[in-house]
């Protein structure tokens, strides 16, 4: 990388190992230890690593930007989902409810008319038996 210094951008990037500082013209190997270049080496303002175009500063601020963005997609793409899932649930309920409610109606009108006919059963007995028919 020292071989690009004062030389240009283009020339020292084409080397992906090599973190061009456009303060000082140099071009340097990139330390790979540290996420960040140390300031002695180069500012971040001034620090180039892929493209001449994006300093560490800007890409920093635009990687910052763009993920909290993401997680606020995210945010809301579940508490959309949990609303709509709730929703749902909400509007299978009553239906559901409604149903088993019908049900038991019925089963209650079923039995309520077999008693019925089982009482006047016994009372048309009663009166065959007693001669008031």
């Amino acid at each position: 990388c020292h071989q690009y210094t004062n030389r240009s951008c283009e020339e020292c990037l084409k080397n992906v190992t090599c973190l061009w500082c456009a303060s000082s013209g140099r071009c340097v190997e990139y330390p790979i230890r540290r996420v960040l270049p140390p300031a002695d080496l180069c500012e971040l303002r001034s620090a180039r690593w892929g493209v001449c175009w994006v300093n560490f500063e800007a890409l920093i601020i635009a990687m910052s930007v763009v993920g909290g963005m993401i997680l606020i997609m995210l945010g809301v793409c579940c508490c959309c989902c949990c609303k709509k899932k709730s929703k749902k649930q909400v509007s299978e309920g009553p239906d559901k409810d409604d149903e088993r409610a019908a049900r038991e109606r019925e089963k209650r009108r079923v039995r309520q008319e077999e008693r019925r006919a089982e009482m006047k059963s016994r009372h048309d007995e009663i009166r065959r038996k007693y001669g008031t028919v």
